[in-house]
């Protein structure tokens, strides 16, 4: 199978708002707010797209064993000022900024809706706790 895509979409209770959400604090912007559906999509690169659906939309399956939580992973260059500027906006932290020792230095944060956003930055590896899991770095 050829995947020529990756596409993430995340049910909140209001997309209008998550969206807004996601323009204030993440830098993207709305391509389509239909109300029940926002399609967002980050202006440095096209590929970066983030749907939301209106979590009681018909779209939106209602599934018995339903994954109950979900975490959008960002990946960026300064995740210290990413920190300071959305803390200071009044963004509530759910894992303080910290320095893991596979390699990446990341905090989290309540997004909008119940939905958890990780912002993540590479930094150097241990190489103490590489070679203690038995890995090269």
């Amino acid at each position: 199978m050829h995947v020529q895509q990756i596409g993430a979409a995340y049910a909140v209770p209001d997309p209008t708002d998550a969206g807004a959400w996601f323009t204030e604090h993440l830098g993207f912007r709305v391509l389509v707010d239909l109300g029940w559906y926002v399609s967002m999509q980050h202006p440095d690169r096209d590929e970066l797209r983030v749907d939301l659906v209106r979590t009681d939309h018909e779209t939106w399956p209602t599934a018995p064993d339903a994954v109950a939580g979900a975490m959008l992973a960002l990946v960026v260059d300064d995740v210290d000022a990413a920190h300071a500027r959305m803390a200071s906006a009044g963004v509530t932290v759910l894992k303080a900024l910290v320095t893991e020792p596979w390699g990446q230095r990341r905090f989290q944060a309540a997004g909008p809706g119940g939905l958890l956003v990780e912002l993540v930055q590479p930094v150097p590896a241990d190489p103490a706790w590489m070679a203690a899991q038995g890995l090269t770095g």
